[in-house]
């Protein structure tokens, strides 16, 4: 299923409740970071609208299409609901379905993504960016970069990854997703 997506400071993100918090660092493979819950998609575009298209899967894709794409990456998320869907920083979410069909917990996710050089940092009426996120059930792995051919991705790859600051934690269950995302920082920072 596809849709258009508001993108507001470089990312749309991907969340399992409609409350999103601020996450703070680059990510590394030049594309996309996360943490328990949440998601962002990094965009060449500041602000404005894109393409994307989801696909949940039951199985990893049987080969990696990257002929069309100049980005392509998997990547570890994790959701506490089963329901990590597409979501906009400033707007409504658009109406594309959850990607973790199968419940709470740990997906591979495959970001692709084309026209991120185009306009890069501008705010433009018409998307002119596209992304394929396909997920499927998987235990947890590093990053696996498939394509890494844009300017814009190639940028994010070498600033500092800066960590998120410390959010406060509201109940028990946001306490232990803290925890748990505090010592996966750490570990990746090491």
């Amino acid at each position: 299923m596809s849709g258009t997506v508001r993108v507001d400071y470089h990312t749309f993100e991907l969340t399992d409740s409609h409350q999103s918090a601020p996450m703070g660092f680059t990510p590394q493979n030049g594309l996309v970071f996360s943490q328990p819950g949440q998601a962002a998609i990094c965009t060449g575009i500041s602000m404005g609208w894109v393409n994307v298209s989801v696909q949940a899967r039951r199985h990893p894709p049987s080969h990696v299409d990257a002929d069309d794409w100049e980005e392509v990456v998997d990547h570890t998320v994790t959701t506490t609901t089963g329901a990590l869907r597409v979501t906009s920083t400033m707007d409504d979410a658009p109406d594309l379905p959850p990607l973790t069909e199968h419940g709470p917990g740990t997906y591979r996710l495959r970001v692709h993504a084309r026209g991120r050089d185009t306009d890069p940092d501008g705010a433009p009426e018409d998307a002119g960016e596209d992304y394929l996120l396909v997920a499927w059930p998987a235990k947890a792995q590093p990053d696996q970069i498939h394509k890494q051919t844009d300017h814009y991705g190639a940028e994010l790859r070498a600033a500092p990854s800066v960590p998120a600051p410390p959010q406060p934690a509201t109940t028990a269950e946001d306490a232990a997703d803290q925890r748990l995302f505090e010592r996966l920082n750490r570990r990746r920072n090491k």
